[in-house]
């Protein structure tokens, strides 16, 4: 099953096996894809789905030197030579837009000041061009401010589609901003956006469907990542992550997305597999940052009915041809972890394809 056929959206995919959104830091201080990033996708173009590395909707988003952007006429014309570059080895690629609230500073985003649901900093340090810095205290988003932000989200949107992309991920995990609101000890807001699980989820649930409302919910998918506590969230509460969930989940299932993904360490368990059974359409997971997915767990989990398709991230980083490889049993290379956040081709064009 695995390797069987997958309908996402208007797509056809080849294969279930979807490459995993991740920060790579190639695009310069311009945020610009270059020919690099043109290389590296289209080598992996015979994956089912290709999901570009988390891309900011406006610089105030930005939370990486190197982070590629789709603002700028520059980037989304660097984009378009991505998207036609996957698409002339028959692949399919959709853009995350992936908004860094807290996590950033202002030496990343050119001076602008950073923003969140809440005045609340991650305990931490932050790489800057400048160095390591504590992360600063953001600016909590008033609620007359939360439109022009969903609006930099459907800019974006729609800039991706210019820019040739099959449809769009919204990033609503991993401690960036969305999943800053669903989470409570990131929102301790005490408007109609903080408080309750239904309040949390609102932000988000407005911004998917103005995105949806832009671009079409076939073009639309949808990444979140209950109970992964990265990046100073703390998501403790089982009974609060589940209603929070469940909100999120219930609210924009009517919309049809092109996909929900889920990234948890425990794809099979009930809170995913409930979400699964509330969301109903086409249903992504991923194993999580900590583990490495292995061919016979990705095989297991379609073929098991537990997913529609596999998010895998470091075996698609280092075997462009990942699924010929597994699926004739072909030995992998390994992924060097030194390269992930280098700059030029070592460690990203480099790998080589299987040769026999």
């Amino acid at each position: 099953m695995l390797f069987s056929p997958l309908t996402l959206g208007e797509l056809e995919l080849p294969n279930r096996l979807v490459m995993a959104p991740l920060t790579r830091l190639r695009a310069g201080e311009k945020g610009v894809p270059g020919p690099l990033l043109a290389e590296h996708y289209r080598q992996r173009a015979s994956l089912g789905l290709i999901v570009s590395e988390g891309t900011y909707p406006a610089p105030v988003g930005q939370a990486y030197p190197g982070q590629p952007g789709i603002v700028t006429e520059e980037q989304v014309a660097g984009w378009k030579k991505v998207t036609d570059a996957v698409h002339a080895e028959g692949g399919r690629m959709f853009a995350q837009i992936m908004h860094g609230g807290r996590v950033s500073h202002s030496d990343i985003t050119g001076g602008l000041p950073i923003v969140a649901p809440s005045a609340v900093a991650i305990d931490g340090v932050v790489r800057t061009p400048a160095g390591k810095q504590p992360y600063p205290v953001p600016h909590a988003l008033t609620t007359d401010e939360l439109p022009m932000v969903i609006q930099e989200f459907v800019n974006a949107s729609l800039n991706a589609i210019e820019a040739g992309f099959d449809g769009v991920e919204l990033h609503a995990a991993n401690g960036y901003l969305l999943h800053e609101f669903l989470a409570p000890n990131s929102n301790v807001r005490t408007d109609s956006y903080g408080g309750s699980p239904e309040n949390r989820a609102r932000f988000v649930i407005e911004t998917i469907n103005a995105v949806v409302a832009a671009v079409g919910a076939n073009r639309v998918g949808v990444r979140i990542s209950p109970e992964h506590n990265v990046q100073g969230i703390a998501e403790t509460d089982a009974a609060d992550v589940r209603a929070t969930y469940e909100v999120l989940v219930d609210s924009i299932a009517p919309l049809n997305l092109a996909y929900l993904s889920i990234l948890h360490h425990e794809p099979t368990g009930e809170l995913v597999q409930d979400l699964r059974t509330r969301f109903g359409g086409t249903f992504l997971v991923n194993t999580g940052f900590g583990v490495i997915t292995t061919r016979e767990e990705a095989v297991s989990l379609v073929a098991e009915g537990h997913a529609d398709a596999v998010v895998v991230g470091r075996p698609a980083i280092a075997n462009p041809d990942l699924a010929r490889r597994w699926k004739e049993s072909l030995p992998l290379n390994e992924p060097d972890a030194s390269t992930f956040y280098a700059d030029g081709a070592t460690g990203y064009t480099d790998y080589p394809v299987y040769q026999g």
